[in-house]
This record gives structure tokens, C-alpha cells and sequence, in this order.
């Protein structure tokens, strides 16, 4: 079993930045690979960056590609998830959910995760 709590959303503007933060908890086995989506009323949920546990070997959307940086962090027991948005667009305005996945090949396919958070909203704001 995993929990995923998401953390850090807001409003932002057009070329502004935003962090947001996924607490870990559970199963280590069960979270080999982490990554983030997002969603927009009436659309798919979106893969948008994924990291490998061990490796930390990133992949991105070409949608995020350079804007984007997902990272990790262990400090005592504690594991958190981040997504660093940089140069934020209109477009990127959505819920954003971070997800566990047991395999060892990290995808952004929302079919291949395990488990989810809740999900924290990014609004755009003029």
C-alpha cells in the first residue's frame, strides 16, 4: 500500500513558477517508479513526468520538456515528490495528481499506476 498526499497548488501567472509536493508513504516495493499527471474538466488524465525510485532517470511530456523538473527526496523517513513548473503557460492550468507505480519501467501511461493522490489545483490567473 502507498499514500500520496499533494501539496503547493495555486494561482499563478503566465511565466511564473510553482512547486508542487507529493508526500510518500508505504511500501517501498510498490513505488519503484513516481511520477505526475494532470487533468482538465472533460479531458484525459495527462502524463506529464515520471522518475525511476532508484535511478532517479526522468522523462517528460514534450508538452513540459524544459519548463518541468520532477525530483525526490528521502530525509529521515520522509518522502516527498516534487515537480518544479517553470515558465507556466495558460495551458497548463489543471489538477495535478502524483502517482506510484510497482514496475520498474516508468511511463506516462495513467494505466500503468498503482496508486494516486488526491490531486492539487493549478489555476491561472490574469
Amino acid at each position: 500500500q502507498v499514500l500520496l498526499m499533494e501539496s503547493g497548488g495555486g494561482s499563478v501567472q503566465a511565466g511564473g513558477s510553482l512547486t508542487l509536493s507529493c508526500e510518500v508513504s508505504g511500501d517501498t516495493s510498490e513505488r519503484n517508479c513516481m511520477g505526475w499527471f494532470r487533468q482538465t474538466p472533460g479531458n484525459e488524465r495527462e502524463g506529464i513526468a515520471t522518475i525511476s525510485s532508484r535511478s532517479s532517470e526522468a522523462r517528460y511530456a514534450n508538452s513540459v520538456k524544459g519548463r518541468f523538473t520532477i525530483s525526490q527526496s528521502q530525509d529521515n523517513a520522509k518522502n516527498t515528490l516534487y515537480l518544479q513548473m517553470d515558465n507556466l503557460k495558460a495551458e497548463d492550468a489543471a489538477t495535478f495528481y502524483c502517482a506510484a507505480d510497482r514496475s520498474y519501467i516508468c511511463t506516462l501511461l495513467r494505466v500503468s499506476y498503482d496508486y494516486w493522490g488526491q490531486g492539487t489545483q493549478v489555476a491561472g490567473s490574469s
